[in-house]
């Protein structure tokens, strides 16, 4: 289970349980929400359909506490083409 809630204006808190509850605290620019999604999904969409990508590749203990979102593609190069057919 994901729990995303906006903390500030481009500061959110996720929260994932599955073998155990993670937190984390996940920056997202308006051009990193825009460069991605087009606008075309939420912001917590966005996230919440990052940290699903991110967990079916690590656990969530393996999931950094705080990053900024655009660096998921630093690791997994694909990462921005989950996006491409919204």
């Amino acid at each position: 289970m994901i729990k995303i809630s906006k903390i500030a204006e481009e500061i959110f808190e996720v929260t994932v349980s599955k073998e155990s509850v993670t937190n984390h605290r996940v920056k997202l620019s308006s051009k990193v929400y825009k460069d991605l999604s087009d606008g075309e999904i939420s912001e917590i969409d966005l996230i919440k359909r990052s940290f699903e990508f991110l967990l079916e590749r690590e656990s969530n203990q393996s999931i950094l506490r705080e990053f900024n979102l655009e660096v998921i593609e630093n690791y997994f190069p694909e990462y921005p083409s989950i996006f491409k057919n919204i």
